[in-house]
């Protein structure tokens, strides 16, 4: 048996975090290896899930998905999409159980906030939640940790970037750097041990879609060009097939999966979660088989079927799969080169598990896909590397990263004069000169946009501000000369001159949907104030949650199994239920829960295996999988991926996962 040794005297140990739509991962490199380290919910993977329960109670990961049907307004996922947009961007009003606080003002409007009972939160502070959960886990395992390097999609804008960060910090994570995903997974294969050549990194996820063309040239990794779609992921197809669901239970579909206004016959909020989650069942199911079968409750009473095969799968996505091929041709056509000319393309994201996703991949590039390594983790990864270079001042590889989207200034009339354009190698820097429109003007507003539209109101607005105090000049006499300057993180700092007086103004552009740096320092205070009683509660909540979940599963156990048990055996599982009901309902300290379920699981040790016993038997006698996994799962003590783990030994495949 290895032991870790920790060593007081030994520096912080910097860490990577992929912060994803559908699951996040936290990574460190040891022994000159990358690795992902276990989260909470003990595997690698953390689903990106927050629960906001009563009295500050805060929820992360699988135990919060409990929630999703019971508390679907107060449980909080896929945050991501909403990460850097306002109230009036359309991508929002998706089908979802979300429960949004309506913008007093215009200025409100421009940041999202989720209604989650007693309070109000926006997509930061989700985010801060779940790197929180992240950062605990990594402090659990490695003592001490040091900075960190969290990634986001290529695709993400400077609103976007800023609210990652700002969640990051309110996290209390010193953030190096944000980095792309794609280039972090170029990192995570290790290309630069590798030939020098050309690749494409294809970054499907649950909510981001990114494809980045590189060069790796003797350790130097530069990006020639990238693209993509920062609302296009897994969660679209789910939409997708939950409107199909929703009709078969009787309801109307919600019609917003494509974009389309609110349903007329909209279900309620937990029906719509059921559906989601069950969608996502099926998508994961029809990775591995060809068809899939639900029974769900229909509306009025009763059940209703479901039935989908993996070519109907695939022919509802395909309008999904043609919007990542057109992001790729453009990205091709941007780095001047051909298909037939990348050496290599890298997966990414969960969702390219799918049969059909990866095909449509070697359609477009002509060549089967690489998959060393597993997509869920790989960014994550590249992540720790980065962060273990930057710690480690190396030289060895060389990231020449991109801007996705150009900036510019509105210029007189709402264009856009274009400063910087995407695609221009970062760290970079360049100016423009601007001249007044009227005489004795006094002043310039400068309007800071972001995007490739012709005009400025089409663009992406990331901040206004004016220079003052020019002298009366006719017009065309003055000159301005505006500055721009976009560091390593992909965030921007903008300089004005007026060149005749020497009048100088400077904005690092924090956009509005973000947070203060006032409201962050607050917040940081108010954690570390309340800290200990913070992470106290946080574990009397998850011990909750998990007492609950026991004991649901118990009690499905006892009502499908109940002639494995003996009656002095079911004495003492009854005898261990109602105690942890009661230490439930009042208990003061997480220590008090775990010690009844401690108990429960003692009761049910011998049962649940006598019931695993029945389960395998069942899965060989050809009952479908993802059916008997449930089953198994309903005994105390036993896991659902324990159960599939079992169930694969003895002869059929555990359901894949996109």
């Amino acid at each position: 048996m290895l032991l870790d040794i920790y060593d007081p005297k030994a520096p912080p140990k910097p860490i990577g975090i992929d912060l994803g739509t559908t699951n996040s991962i936290v990574a460190h490199v040891r022994d000159g290896r990358p690795v992902a380290l276990t989260t909470c919910d003990g595997t690698a993977l953390l689903p990106s899930i927050v629960y906001y329960g009563d009295h500050g109670a805060v929820v992360v990961g699988a135990s919060a998905r409990s929630y999703a049907t019971r508390a679907p307004t107060r449980t909080i996922a896929s945050v991501k999409r909403f990460v850097g947009r306002g109230m009036d961007d359309p991508q929002i009003r998706l089908l979802g159980a979300y429960r949004f606080v309506e913008p007093a003002s215009a200025e409100a409007a421009r940041t999202v906030r989720f209604d989650v009972g007693e309070r109000s939160v926006s997509p930061v502070e989700v985010s801060a939640d779940i790197l929180r959960s992240l950062k605990k886990s990594a402090e659990d395992q490695l003592k001490a940790i040091g900075g960190v390097v969290i990634t986001v999609p290529a695709y993400f804008d400077d609103a976007q970037r800023q609210a990652t960060k700002d969640a990051g910090r309110l996290a209390g994570l010193e953030v190096l750097r944000l980095l792309n995903e794609p280039t972090a997974a170029a990192l995570a294969y290790g290309l630069e041990t590798r030939s020098n050549g050309l690749f494409a990194v294809f970054d499907l996820g649950g909510g981001t879609f990114d494809i980045t063309i590189l060069v790796l040239d003797d350790g130097v990794f530069q990006v020639r060009s990238t693209g993509g779609d920062s609302a296009l992921g897994g969660d679209d197809m789910d939409r997708l097939i939950a409107d199909r669901i929703l009709v078969a239970m009787g309801f109307a579909a919600a019609g917003v999966s494509a974009g389309g206004g609110e349903a007329v016959d909209a279900p309620p909020a937990e029906v719509v979660s059921l559906a989601l989650e069950s969608a996502r069942r099926v998508k994961h199911a029809l990775t591995e088989v060809t068809e899939s079968l639900l029974e769900l409750p229909r509306r009025g009473g009763g059940t209703a079927e479901f039935r989908l095969t993996r070519d109907e799968l695939d022919a509802l996505i395909l309008p999904l799969l043609e919007r990542t091929g057109r992001a790729c041709r453009r990205a091709l056509r941007d780095a001047g080169v051909e298909p037939s000319a990348i050496d290599g393309v890298i997966l990414v994201g969960g969702s390219t598990r799918m049969p059909r996703v990866r095909s449509y991949v070697q359609e477009i590039f002509g060549q089967e896909p690489l998959g060393d390594i597993d997509p869920d983790l790989v960014v994550a990864c590249g992540a720790a590397v980065q962060a273990a270079l930057l710690v480690n001042q190396s030289d060895e590889v060389l990231l020449l990263d991109v801007l996705p989207l150009s900036l510019g200034v509105e210029t007189m009339g709402g264009g856009v004069d274009r400063v910087l354009p995407r695609n221009t190698t970062i760290p970079a820097g360049a100016k423009s000169v601007f001249t007044t429109f009227a005489d004795d003007q006094t002043g310039f507003e400068i309007h800071v946009v972001q995007g490739e539209r012709e005009l400025a109101q089409d663009c992406r607005s990331l901040a206004r501000f004016t220079l003052k105090g020019i002298p009366p000049m006719s017009a065309g006499m003055a000159r301005l000369e505006v500055h721009f300057y976009v560091d390593e993180n992909n965030l921007l700092a903008v300089r004005a001159v007026e060149l005749t007086t020497g009048i100088e103004q400077k904005i690092e552009v924090v956009p509005s949907y973000g947070l203060t740096d006032e409201q962050i320092e607050d917040m940081l205070i108010d954690a570390i104030d309340h800290g200990d009683e913070d992470l106290e509660a946080r574990r009397l909540a998850d011990g909750r949650v998990e007492g609950q979940r026991i004991l649901l599963a118990t009690d499905k156990a006892l009502a499908t199994d109940p002639d494995l048990l003996a009656t002095e055996e079911r004495a003492a599982v009854d005898r261990a239920a109602a105690a942890l009901r009661e230490a439930i309902a009042g208990a003061r300290k997480a220590s008090t829960i775990q010690g009844a379920i401690a108990e429960l699981d003692r009761a049910t040790h011998d049962w649940a295996g006598r019931r695993m016993d029945r389960a395998m038997k069942a899965a060989i006698a050809g009952k479908r999988l993802g059916d008997v996994a449930a089953e198994v799962q309903g005994a105390a003590g036993v896991d659902a991926h324990v159960a599939a783990h079992e169930i694969a030994r003895a002869g059929r495949p555990p359901p894949g996962g996109s």
